[in-house]
């Protein structure tokens, strides 16, 4: 995408407020960005997060609702009216998911009651993820 722009990763980052190196350490993959970072870019490239996030919103969890919509935890917490310490909990099948919970995320993540709740679902049963070394 940044290439189709006629951008080099400085002036892509530059203008996303990012640096160069980030810039090319997510394009070979040597690391991967935070979601506001990568949103800020996005931005930049008139591309929606879903372009280089590849998540089947039915197999998605918690979390990746989060990251498709574009926003931190502290965003999501903020926007739903929720401490931050609980969404936290919650996208790691920690807490139970309140029917207000699920209500006020829906609306913020721009999906439907049933979808958050499947998603928590997903979250509290799927194993952990771990790294690759």
């Amino acid at each position: 995408m940044r290439r189709s722009r006629g951008l080099s990763p400085g002036e892509l980052g530059r203008v996303a407020g990012v640096s160069e190196n980030a810039i090319r350490y997510w394009e070979s993959s040597s690391s991967s960005p935070q979601i506001d970072k990568l949103v800020a870019v996005l931005r930049v490239l008139e591309a929606p997060v879903s372009a280089v996030v590849a998540i089947d919103r039915s197999d998605a969890l918690l979390s990746d609702l989060r990251i498709l919509a574009g926003l931190t935890q502290p965003e999501l917490a903020a926007a739903a009216g929720i401490p931050t310490s609980t969404l936290a909990a919650l996208e790691r099948g920690h807490r139970p998911l309140s029917e207000s919970s699920a209500g006020a995320l829906a609306v913020v993540l721009g999906v439907s009651g049933d979808d958050v709740r499947a998603a928590y679902e997903r979250t509290r049963t799927h194993p952990p993820r771990t790294t690759r070394f």
